[in-house]
C-alpha cells in the first residue's frame, strides 16, 4: 500500500472542473473507473488503450509500458467490481462475499510488477509487465489494505452524491471527503448559504 509514492488522480466534476483526489491506495484508485450496478455508467475500461492509461495516471512509479490483452481489460473489470463489493462489505462492517474475495484472492496468488533497477541507477519494472502483472499488483495492494492498520479507516466521502471511497491515512483519522477543492468546498458553500438564509 505504501511502497510506491502518491501522485494522486485528477477527477472532473458533472460540470467539469478538474480536482484532485488521492483515496490513499492503488487498488481504491482503480475504483474511479467504474463499478458493479450502478457504478456500470462510469465505465472508463473498455479496450488495452483505457488500463494503460489508468497505469500512467495511477500511483505506480515509473509507469509501466504494459502489453495488454482484450481478455486482461476484462479480467481486470471482474476484479475492480469484486474488489468494490469488499471494499464496500468492509465499510458497511458486513460480512465479504466469499466469491468476491476469491477473486481478489486469485489475481493476487499471480506474478505482480516486480521492480528492478536499470543501468543508468533508476527504478523500472522486470521484464515485459502485462495486464495480469498490474491485476495482480492491484490484487496485492487490495489484500494488504484490507488486512492492515488502515483497514477501519477505508471510508466512502460523506457527501450524498458521492461515492468515491478512500482511505483516511491522516494521523488524525478526521477525513469526510474524497477531496477538500471538491465535495468539501461543496460542503462549506452550502453551510454559508444555509447561514445567509437564516440570519436573512
Amino acid at each position: 500500500m505504501d511502497a510506491v509514492p502518491t501522485k494522486g488522480l485528477t477527477l472532473y466534476s458533472h460540470a467539469g472542473v478538474a480536482y484532485r483526489f488521492d483515496p490513499g491506495a492503488l487498488c481504491l484508485e482503480l475504483l474511479t473507473t467504474g463499478g458493479p450496478g450502478p457504478y456500470r455508467r462510469y465505465e472508463a475500461l473498455h479496450e488495452p488503450a483505457d488500463l494503460a492509461g489508468w497505469a500512467d495516471r495511477s500511483r505506480l512509479t515509473p509507469t509501466p509500458v504494459l502489453e495488454i490483452s482484450a481478455d486482461e481489460v476484462a479480467g481486470m473489470r471482474r476484479l475492480r467490481d469484486a474488489l468494490f463489493r469488499v471494499v464496500l462489505a468492509q465499510v458497511r462492517d458486513e460480512p465479504r462475499p466469499p466469491g468476491d474475495l476469491e477473486i481478489v484472492n486469485e489475481a493476487a496468488a499471480r506474478p505482480a510488477l516486480a521492480p528492478a533497477i536499470a543501468p543508468t541507477g533508476e527504478r523500472r519494472w522486470a521484464g515485459t509487465p502485462t495486464g495480469t502483472h498490474l491485476a495482480a499488483t492491484v490484487a496485492r495492494d487490495a489484500v494488504e489494505l484490507l488486512t492492515g492498520p488502515f483497514a477501519h479507516r477505508i471510508r466512502t466521502c460523506a457527501a450524498e452524491d458521492c461515492h468515491l471511497v478512500y482511505v483516511d491515512t491522516s494521523r488524525p483519522g478526521r477525513r469526510r471527503w474524497c477531496s477538500m477543492e471538491h465535495c468539501g468546498n461543496r460542503h462549506k458553500v452550502r453551510a454559508l448559504r444555509a447561514r445567509h438564509t437564516e440570519e436573512g
